[in-house]
């Protein structure tokens, strides 16, 4: 048997013609689609345009935002920067006030061994206080001597102290020895020309509750007179 040719066209192969078809048939329904869409009131360039504005319009305001983000994050270090600056001259004016409160205590320290209000003269005690520890029941005493008005020579002797209260609803009082840490010497002695201070820890006993510091300050330097002061048990703000 013969085998049959390839069906042609005035000459051109049939697998061109059916391709053209194809092409033919794809080419209408794109034209038929497109124009439904025209007849609907859509315009391909016109949709192209306004996809281009809106770009640009998303790009604009994401730029927007950049920007308004690092405005905010520059206000934020300003403000930072304010802030501590603030601090740093609320720090330094508070320590001004406090060195100008320092000068005018010892301004008044001096004064009070030159030229004392009262007039009077010899040996005294200037300053008694008092500072509560972490410690339970411990205290930090400082006790400042002073010799007014009188200062060609160096006045010697010993300071006796005690502490009255009440324990257990029982007036008691405790010397000085009774309230020291252990091993600690309990001799209290002082050489000085101008002033001297001291600093002594102090233990109240259990269930003690003081009222009352006696300071006795016993002079051994001729023409010194002893002298002998009380003051209320009570805290010192440093």
């Amino acid at each position: 048997m013969r085998r049959k040719s390839p069906v042609h066209i005035s000459g051109v192969p049939a697998w061109v013609v059916r391709s053209g078809l194809v092409v033919a048939v794809l080419l209408g329904a794109y034209l038929t689609f497109e124009f439904g869409r025209i007849q609907a009131g859509y315009n391909v360039a016109d949709a192209f345009a306004e996809r281009q504005a809106l770009t640009w319009e998303i790009e604009q305001l994401e730029a927007a935002i950049e920007a308004q983000k690092e405005q905010i994050a520059l206000l934020e270090t300003h403000r930072n920067i304010d802030r501590a600056a603030y601090k740093d001259v609320e720090a330094s004016l508070g320590e001004f006030q406090r060195k100008i409160q320092e000068q005018r205590d010892a301004i008044e320290f001096y004064r009070g061994i030159i030229s004392p209000a009262d007039g009077g003269r010899g040996l005294r005690v200037q300053d008694v206080k008092l500072v509560k520890t972490n410690e339970e029941g411990v205290y930090s005493l400082r006790v400042v001597l002073v010799q007014v008005k009188q200062h060609d020579q160096t006045v010697k002797g010993e300071v006796d102290f005690t502490v009255e209260g009440e324990q257990d609803g029982a007036a008691r009082t405790f010397t000085l020895a009774e309230l020291l840490p252990e091993n600690e010497d309990s001799s209290w002695p002082f050489s000085f020309r101008y002033f001297q201070d001291f600093e002594r820890q102090l233990i109240m006993p259990s269930g003690f509750q003081p009222q009352r510091i006696n300071i006795e300050v016993n002079s051994r330097t001729k023409s010194v007179e002893s002298v002998k002061q009380s003051y209320l048990w009570q805290m010192s703000q440093s």
